[in-house]
Protein backbone atom coordinates (compact mmCIF):
# COMPACT_ATOMS: atom_id res chain seq x y z
CA UNK A 1 0.00 0.00 0.00
CA UNK A 2 2.84 2.37 0.89
CA UNK A 3 4.59 1.59 -2.42
CA UNK A 4 1.32 2.27 -4.26
CA UNK A 5 1.12 5.69 -2.62
CA UNK A 6 4.70 6.44 -3.61
CA UNK A 7 3.86 5.58 -7.22
CA UNK A 8 0.75 7.73 -6.90
CA UNK A 9 2.80 10.73 -5.80
CA UNK A 10 5.40 10.17 -8.53
CA UNK A 11 2.68 9.84 -11.18
CA UNK A 12 0.92 13.07 -10.21
CA UNK A 13 4.25 14.90 -9.85
CA UNK A 14 5.23 13.71 -13.32
CA UNK A 15 1.90 14.79 -14.80
CA UNK A 16 2.03 18.28 -13.33
CA UNK A 17 5.68 18.72 -14.25
CA UNK A 18 4.68 18.03 -17.85
CA UNK A 19 1.76 20.45 -17.49
CA UNK A 20 4.17 23.09 -16.18
CA UNK A 21 6.28 23.00 -19.35
CA UNK A 22 3.09 22.77 -21.41
CA UNK A 23 2.01 26.24 -20.27
CA UNK A 24 5.15 27.70 -21.83
CA UNK A 25 4.80 25.72 -25.06
CA UNK A 26 1.08 26.46 -25.46
CA UNK A 27 1.89 30.15 -25.14
CA UNK A 28 4.43 29.80 -27.97
CA UNK A 29 1.92 28.00 -30.20
CA UNK A 30 -0.82 30.52 -29.45
CA UNK A 31 1.48 33.45 -30.21
CA UNK A 32 2.22 31.94 -33.65
CA UNK A 33 -1.44 32.60 -34.61
CA UNK A 34 -1.56 29.60 -36.95
CA UNK A 35 -4.12 27.53 -35.05
CA UNK A 36 -6.81 28.80 -32.69
CA UNK A 37 -7.15 27.74 -29.07
CA UNK A 38 -10.01 25.41 -30.00
CA UNK A 39 -7.90 24.03 -32.84
CA UNK A 40 -5.04 23.20 -30.47
CA UNK A 41 -7.56 21.54 -28.15
CA UNK A 42 -8.83 19.41 -31.05
CA UNK A 43 -5.27 18.31 -31.91
CA UNK A 44 -4.75 17.23 -28.30
CA UNK A 45 -8.06 15.45 -28.03
CA UNK A 46 -7.89 13.59 -31.35
CA UNK A 47 -4.22 12.66 -30.89
CA UNK A 48 -4.71 11.28 -27.38
CA UNK A 49 -7.92 9.51 -28.42
CA UNK A 50 -6.13 7.65 -31.22
CA UNK A 51 -3.20 6.69 -28.98
CA UNK A 52 -5.35 5.41 -26.10
CA UNK A 53 -7.63 3.40 -28.40
CA UNK A 54 -4.59 1.96 -30.22
CA UNK A 55 -3.02 0.80 -26.93
CA UNK A 56 -6.37 -0.63 -25.76
CA UNK A 57 -6.23 -3.12 -28.66
CA UNK A 58 -3.32 -4.86 -26.91
CA UNK A 59 -4.91 -4.97 -23.45
CA UNK A 60 -7.68 -7.17 -21.99
CA UNK A 61 -11.11 -5.81 -22.91
CA UNK A 62 -13.13 -4.15 -20.16
CA UNK A 63 -16.88 -3.82 -20.54
CA UNK A 64 -18.14 -0.42 -19.43
CA UNK A 65 -21.90 -0.33 -18.71
CA UNK A 66 -24.00 2.53 -20.08
CA UNK A 67 -24.39 4.11 -16.63
CA UNK A 68 -20.61 4.37 -16.21
CA UNK A 69 -20.23 5.67 -19.78
CA UNK A 70 -22.57 8.50 -18.83
CA UNK A 71 -20.40 9.22 -15.81
CA UNK A 72 -17.22 9.15 -17.92
CA UNK A 73 -18.86 11.57 -20.38
CA UNK A 74 -19.47 14.06 -17.56
CA UNK A 75 -15.90 13.48 -16.34
CA UNK A 76 -14.63 14.19 -19.86
CA UNK A 77 -16.52 17.47 -20.03
CA UNK A 78 -15.41 18.61 -16.56
CA UNK A 79 -11.86 17.27 -16.52
CA UNK A 80 -10.78 18.05 -20.06
CA UNK A 81 -13.20 19.82 -22.41
CA UNK A 82 -14.59 22.61 -20.21
CA UNK A 83 -11.39 22.89 -18.15
CA UNK A 84 -9.15 23.39 -21.17
CA UNK A 85 -11.46 25.69 -23.12
CA UNK A 86 -12.25 27.92 -20.15
CA UNK A 87 -8.52 28.27 -19.44
CA UNK A 88 -7.61 29.06 -23.04
CA UNK A 89 -10.42 31.57 -23.41
CA UNK A 90 -9.87 33.24 -20.03
CA UNK A 91 -6.17 33.80 -20.78
CA UNK A 92 -7.25 36.30 -23.47
CA UNK A 93 -8.91 38.51 -20.86
CA UNK A 94 -6.80 38.12 -17.71
CA UNK A 95 -3.30 39.15 -16.72
CA UNK A 96 -0.79 36.36 -15.91
CA UNK A 97 -0.78 37.57 -12.29
CA UNK A 98 -4.55 37.27 -11.89
CA UNK A 99 -4.59 33.95 -13.75
CA UNK A 100 -1.98 32.44 -11.44
CA UNK A 101 -3.68 33.69 -8.29
CA UNK A 102 -7.12 32.41 -9.32
CA UNK A 103 -5.88 28.99 -10.47
CA UNK A 104 -4.13 28.54 -7.13
CA UNK A 105 -7.57 28.24 -5.52
CA UNK A 106 -8.18 24.87 -7.23
CA UNK A 107 -7.03 22.79 -4.21
CA UNK A 108 -9.34 24.80 -1.95
CA UNK A 109 -12.32 24.10 -4.22
CA UNK A 110 -11.26 20.45 -4.49
CA UNK A 111 -11.14 20.06 -0.72
CA UNK A 112 -14.75 21.25 -0.39
CA UNK A 113 -16.01 19.26 -3.41
CA UNK A 114 -14.43 16.07 -2.02
CA UNK A 115 -15.98 16.79 1.37
CA UNK A 116 -19.43 17.01 -0.22
CA UNK A 117 -19.15 14.28 -2.88
CA UNK A 118 -16.92 11.72 -1.16
CA UNK A 119 -17.52 12.67 2.48
CA UNK A 120 -13.79 13.34 2.94
CA UNK A 121 -13.36 15.11 6.30
CA UNK A 122 -11.86 18.59 6.30
CA UNK A 123 -9.33 18.15 9.08
CA UNK A 124 -7.32 20.92 10.66
CA UNK A 125 -4.16 19.39 9.24
CA UNK A 126 -5.63 19.26 5.74
CA UNK A 127 -6.98 22.81 5.92
CA UNK A 128 -3.65 24.02 7.30
CA UNK A 129 -1.71 22.26 4.55
CA UNK A 130 -3.89 23.75 1.81
CA UNK A 131 -3.53 27.20 3.39
CA UNK A 132 0.28 26.90 3.66
CA UNK A 133 0.60 25.82 0.03
CA UNK A 134 -1.77 28.58 -1.08
CA UNK A 135 0.30 31.23 0.74
CA UNK A 136 3.45 29.74 -0.78
CA UNK A 137 2.20 29.88 -4.36
CA UNK A 138 0.84 33.43 -3.94
CA UNK A 139 4.25 34.50 -2.58
CA UNK A 140 5.88 32.82 -5.56
CA UNK A 141 3.53 34.43 -8.07
CA UNK A 142 4.02 37.91 -6.62
CA UNK A 143 7.78 37.50 -6.89
CA UNK A 144 7.90 35.98 -10.37
CA UNK A 145 5.19 37.04 -12.79
CA UNK A 146 5.00 40.46 -14.39
CA UNK A 147 1.59 42.07 -14.82
CA UNK A 148 2.17 42.88 -18.48
CA UNK A 149 3.34 39.39 -19.45
CA UNK A 150 0.69 38.80 -22.13
CA UNK A 151 -0.01 42.38 -23.15
CA UNK A 152 -3.06 42.69 -20.88
CA UNK A 153 -2.80 45.41 -18.24
CA UNK A 154 -6.12 44.78 -16.49
CA UNK A 155 -8.25 41.65 -16.23
CA UNK A 156 -11.81 41.81 -17.53
CA UNK A 157 -14.76 40.39 -15.56
CA UNK A 158 -15.46 37.75 -18.22
CA UNK A 159 -11.88 36.50 -17.89
CA UNK A 160 -12.15 36.30 -14.10
CA UNK A 161 -15.44 34.36 -14.35
CA UNK A 162 -14.01 31.96 -16.93
CA UNK A 163 -10.93 31.31 -14.76
CA UNK A 164 -13.08 30.67 -11.68
CA UNK A 165 -15.13 28.30 -13.84
CA UNK A 166 -11.92 26.57 -14.89
CA UNK A 167 -10.99 25.98 -11.24
CA UNK A 168 -14.47 24.70 -10.36
CA UNK A 169 -14.62 22.35 -13.37
CA UNK A 170 -11.29 20.70 -12.58
CA UNK A 171 -11.93 20.64 -8.83
CA UNK A 172 -15.23 18.86 -9.51
CA UNK A 173 -13.46 16.33 -11.73
CA UNK A 174 -10.86 15.59 -9.05
CA UNK A 175 -13.34 15.61 -6.20
CA UNK A 176 -16.14 13.51 -7.70
CA UNK A 177 -14.76 10.86 -10.04
CA UNK A 178 -12.16 8.98 -7.98
CA UNK A 179 -14.53 5.99 -7.38
CA UNK A 180 -15.31 5.71 -11.11
CA UNK A 181 -11.64 6.01 -12.09
CA UNK A 182 -10.73 3.27 -9.61
CA UNK A 183 -13.09 0.78 -11.30
CA UNK A 184 -11.24 0.64 -14.62
CA UNK A 185 -7.79 0.37 -16.13
CA UNK A 186 -6.29 3.78 -16.88
CA UNK A 187 -6.31 3.14 -20.63
CA UNK A 188 -9.96 2.06 -20.59
CA UNK A 189 -11.02 5.17 -18.70
CA UNK A 190 -8.96 7.60 -20.76
CA UNK A 191 -9.86 6.18 -24.18
CA UNK A 192 -13.50 7.01 -23.42
CA UNK A 193 -12.60 10.39 -21.90
CA UNK A 194 -10.88 11.48 -25.11
CA UNK A 195 -13.40 9.88 -27.44
CA UNK A 196 -16.16 11.92 -25.83
CA UNK A 197 -14.14 15.14 -25.88
CA UNK A 198 -13.28 14.56 -29.55
CA UNK A 199 -16.92 13.93 -30.47
CA UNK A 200 -17.89 17.24 -28.84
CA UNK A 201 -14.92 19.38 -29.93
CA UNK A 202 -14.32 18.46 -33.58
CA UNK A 203 -17.79 19.47 -34.90
CA UNK A 204 -17.37 22.84 -33.19
CA UNK A 205 -14.12 23.46 -35.09
CA UNK A 206 -14.57 21.52 -38.32
CA UNK A 207 -14.30 24.63 -40.52
CA UNK A 208 -10.86 25.57 -39.18
CA UNK A 209 -9.60 21.97 -39.19
CA UNK A 210 -10.33 21.65 -42.92
CA UNK A 211 -8.42 24.86 -43.72
CA UNK A 212 -5.29 24.56 -41.59
CA UNK A 213 -2.20 26.44 -42.90
CA UNK A 214 0.09 23.38 -42.99
CA UNK A 215 2.57 25.10 -45.33
CA UNK A 216 3.23 27.78 -42.70
CA UNK A 217 3.95 25.32 -39.88
CA UNK A 218 7.71 25.04 -39.26
CA UNK A 219 9.53 21.98 -37.90
CA UNK A 220 9.74 23.74 -34.53
CA UNK A 221 5.98 24.26 -34.55
CA UNK A 222 5.37 20.56 -35.26
CA UNK A 223 7.76 19.55 -32.46
CA UNK A 224 5.91 21.77 -29.99
CA UNK A 225 2.58 20.43 -31.23
CA UNK A 226 3.92 16.91 -30.77
CA UNK A 227 4.86 17.74 -27.18
CA UNK A 228 1.37 18.92 -26.23
CA UNK A 229 -0.23 15.85 -27.87
CA UNK A 230 2.16 13.09 -26.72
CA UNK A 231 3.48 14.42 -23.43
CA UNK A 232 1.03 17.04 -22.14
CA UNK A 233 -2.04 15.04 -23.12
CA UNK A 234 -1.38 11.33 -23.68
CA UNK A 235 1.36 10.71 -21.09
CA UNK A 236 0.18 13.30 -18.53
CA UNK A 237 -3.41 12.07 -18.63
CA UNK A 238 -2.14 8.50 -18.37
CA UNK A 239 -0.21 9.37 -15.20
CA UNK A 240 -2.88 11.53 -13.55
CA UNK A 241 -5.51 8.74 -13.03
CA UNK A 242 -2.81 6.51 -11.52
CA UNK A 243 -2.32 9.13 -8.85
CA UNK A 244 -6.07 9.66 -8.49
CA UNK A 245 -6.51 5.97 -7.68
CA UNK A 246 -3.93 6.07 -4.88
CA UNK A 247 -4.27 9.57 -3.43
CA UNK A 248 -7.12 11.62 -2.06
CA UNK A 249 -8.46 14.40 -4.33
CA UNK A 250 -7.09 17.25 -2.22
CA UNK A 251 -3.58 15.75 -2.31
CA UNK A 252 -3.76 15.39 -6.10
CA UNK A 253 -5.00 18.96 -6.53
CA UNK A 254 -2.11 20.38 -4.47
CA UNK A 255 0.28 19.24 -7.18
CA UNK A 256 -1.16 22.00 -9.39
CA UNK A 257 1.29 24.18 -7.46
CA UNK A 258 4.13 22.40 -9.25
CA UNK A 259 3.29 24.42 -12.37
CA UNK A 260 4.34 27.86 -11.08
CA UNK A 261 7.42 26.23 -9.55
CA UNK A 262 8.31 24.87 -13.01
CA UNK A 263 7.83 28.36 -14.41
CA UNK A 264 10.14 29.78 -11.73
CA UNK A 265 12.89 27.19 -12.34
CA UNK A 266 12.67 27.62 -16.12
CA UNK A 267 12.89 31.41 -15.81
CA UNK A 268 15.95 31.15 -13.57
CA UNK A 269 17.69 28.68 -15.91
CA UNK A 270 17.00 30.93 -18.92
CA UNK A 271 18.31 33.96 -17.04
CA UNK A 272 14.88 35.64 -17.01
CA UNK A 273 14.61 35.58 -13.22
CA UNK A 274 16.80 35.30 -10.13
CA UNK A 275 16.59 33.02 -7.11
CA UNK A 276 15.95 34.83 -3.82
CA UNK A 277 14.86 33.96 -0.30
CA UNK A 278 11.22 34.70 -1.07
CA UNK A 279 11.15 32.03 -3.80
CA UNK A 280 12.91 29.51 -1.57
CA UNK A 281 10.39 30.22 1.21
CA UNK A 282 7.51 29.93 -1.26
CA UNK A 283 8.67 26.52 -2.50
CA UNK A 284 9.17 25.33 1.09
CA UNK A 285 5.62 26.40 2.02
CA UNK A 286 4.14 24.64 -1.01
CA UNK A 287 5.83 21.32 -0.29
CA UNK A 288 5.18 21.55 3.46
CA UNK A 289 1.50 21.99 2.66
CA UNK A 290 1.53 18.93 0.41
CA UNK A 291 3.13 16.85 3.19
CA UNK A 292 0.58 18.04 5.76
CA UNK A 293 -2.40 17.23 3.53
CA UNK A 294 -0.94 13.83 2.69
CA UNK A 295 -0.61 13.04 6.40
CA UNK A 296 -4.08 14.31 7.29
CA UNK A 297 -6.80 11.89 8.30
CA UNK A 298 -8.38 9.88 5.48
CA UNK A 299 -12.07 9.11 4.99
CA UNK A 300 -13.55 7.29 7.93
CA UNK A 301 -11.39 8.89 10.59
CA UNK A 302 -13.18 10.91 13.17
CA UNK A 303 -11.62 14.32 13.67
CA UNK A 304 -12.72 17.11 11.32
CA UNK A 305 -13.05 20.84 11.56
CA UNK A 306 -16.50 20.33 12.97
CA UNK A 307 -15.14 18.26 15.82
CA UNK A 308 -11.59 19.46 16.15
Amino acid sequence: MRNNKVWGHLSVLGAYTIFGFNIIICKELTNAHLVSSLGLFCFRSVGACLLFWLISLFLPKEKVPFKDLCGIFVASMLGFFLTQLSYLESSKFTTPLDTSIITSTTPIFTMFVAAIALKEPITLKKAGGVTLSFIGVILLVLNTIGVNGNGITQSKPIGILLMIGNCLFFASYLGIFRPLISKYHVVTFMKWIFLFSTIVAVPLNIKELTHLPFAEMSNSYWLQLGYIIIFATFIAYFLLPIGQKQLRPTVVSLYTYVQPLIGMVTSIILGMDRLNWQKVLAAALVFTGVILVNKSRAKGENTSLRGA
